[in-house]
């Protein structure tokens, strides 16, 4: 049956909107099964969009000087065609906010509702990542209560001071996560009956003196116990600095909840957006089949899809590594391929797919993997040769390069366990932990990193956050190298 298309031309207005995401909705919930939150839509212009980029697209942020640096950066790569601008931004959040450009087609609006309020929002709430790691419900009220506390604390103490202290606090975010233990859930009310009652313990035993001399967790409720090793510097920092007043562990502790909000991104970039690209390929498809869209819109969502897709070779200026909405894509199609038909080569390396549901066996990927064991489990020979995959490695001492793997039969295993070694984030990020605190004499703190494959922090970069660390804890900071088994390496 041929349904009347939802537009024929390029213009577009919010009834015609609405009814396109109706349509859409529509597909995706009943013809696809997707399950995501009810959308937020908002309408941007491209000083809009600049500025969302800048402030980690969130609605609600408190001021940084980082975020204003960030937004003349990008605003002036934009007006000399440096960069270009997303079609939209979508946040992880219930009813799940995305942000469209104004000056998109019809075509573009409905391409990016289906990538972004379908697809994003579903991996939202059904990858496990984000249902056990962050609370769509109620971060944009945290947030609101950051953007509060930090502007309070800026009118009390001063902005500069205030400025610093979150340098200092951004500085460590990558080590303000907890990437095993499951964090403690956002709570709005909490912090604030929390701030009033610091302010009142602060008030009712300040002295100047006293301010600087560590306390027991009996004397002082803002210190606790700590079993070591302890790889959450920034929660560490909060709970047990000696020198920190309650206004600063309190923006410790924003930064570091605001921080872990993001770590399942991190951690799920390729899936997450493999996956809104197959959504939006898959809905867009479906309305032009029902007769949705007319051919020339179909053909307008090719173009741009499969400029979304392109994937520069290695060669060409315009590479900037693999690009995720290519490779996840490929890969979640190539997925579909091996279920409804699989050929020996397949059979060979994933059985385990022949005559599966492929509509099942891609929400079940979408709701139990991340980027590392994505591409480990599910990249194929086939997809390996698409990309011309290889690995390379310096030799050392002779300055060459040595190709140690290439996409065929024999050295894929080793590139496939190559690719998903960059998308482990315990790779990109130095693990960092600290290991003791001499409480009784100076007060100085411990840390280790645990060096892999003999690999040293820059020594720059290193010296300034040991100094921002130093900021925190007030004393003090010293690190050691060591190994993976705790070796001793080289003391700093």
């Amino acid at each position: 049956m041929s349904n009347k298309p939802l537009f024929t031309g390029s213009e577009w207005d919010m009834d015609m909107l609405s009814t396109m995401w109706s349509v859409i909705d529509d597909v995706g919930r009943n013809t696809f099964g997707l399950d995501y939150y009810e959308p937020q839509i908002e309408i941007i212009s491209s000083e809009q969009m600049l500025d969302a980029y800048s402030s980690v697209a969130m609605p609600i942020m408190y001021n940084h000087w980082s975020f204003g640096k960030t937004f003349i950066q990008n605003e002036r790569a934009y007006a000399k065609g440096m960069q270009g601008l997303a079609y939209e931004v979508v946040i992880n959040t219930n009813p799940c906010i995305a942000y469209l450009m104004e000056n998109n087609t019809a075509t573009l609006q409905a391409l990016v509702l289906a990538h972004a309020s379908c697809g994003h929002s579903h991996f939202f709430k059904n990858n496990y990542l984000f249902k056990n790691w962050t609370e769509a419900d109620s971060i944009i009220d945290y947030l609101k209560f950051a953007k509060s506390y930090v502007k309070n604390c800026e009118e009390r103490y001063g902005e500069k001071r205030v400025e610093q202290f979150l340098d200092a606090c951004h500085s460590l975010q990558d080590h303000g996560v907890d990437k095993y233990r499951k964090p403690a859930k956002l709570s709005t009310e909490l912090a604030e009956q929390r701030n009033k009652q610091w302010q009142k313990y602060a008030e009712s035993t300040f002295n100047d003196v006293w301010r600087t001399v560590p306390k027991s967790p009996e004397e002082n409720p803002e210190i606790t116990e700590t079993v070591f090793p302890e790889e959450n510097i920034l929660y560490f920092i909060e709970k047990n600095s000696p020198v920190l007043e309650t206004w600063e562990r309190e923006i410790v502790r924003i930064v570091r909840k605001i921080s872990q909000y993001f770590y399942p991104q991190r951690q799920t970039q390729l899936l997450n957006e493999g996956f809104a690209t197959f959504t939006h390929h898959m809905i867009m498809t479906e309305l032009h089949d029902q007769g949705y869209l007319t051919d020339g819109a179909y053909l307008e969502f090719l173009q741009s899809h499969s400029g979304v897709i392109a994937q520069p070779t290695w060669d060409s200026k315009y590479y900037s590594g693999i690009n995720v909405y290519a490779l996840g894509f490929a890969m979640l199609m190539d997925i579909k391929r091996m279920c409804i038909e699989s050929d020996e080569e397949d059979k060979r390396w994933f059985p385990e797919l022949e005559g599966k549901d492929w509509l099942a066996t891609i929400k079940d990927i979408v709701a139990n993997y991340r980027d590392e064991s994505f591409v480990l489990q599910f990249l194929s020979p086939k997809v390996a040769r698409r990309f011309k995959l290889f690995s390379v490695h310096s030799k050392e001492k002779s300055g060459y390069l040595r190709v140690s793997g290439t996409h065929d039969e024999e050295s894929f295993e080793h590139v496939r366990r190559t690719l998903a070694e960059q998308y482990d984030l315990s790779r990109r990020i130095p693990q960092i932990e600290v290991v003791d605190v001499s409480w009784k004499d100076d007060r100085w703190l411990f840390l280790e990193h645990r060096t892999k494959n003999n690999q040293r922090l820059d020594y720059h970069s290193m010296k300034q956050t040991c100094q921002y660390i130093r900021k925190l804890w007030g004393f003090t900071v010293k690190m050691d190298y060591v190994d993976l088994e705790g070796n001793l390496l080289e003391d700093i």
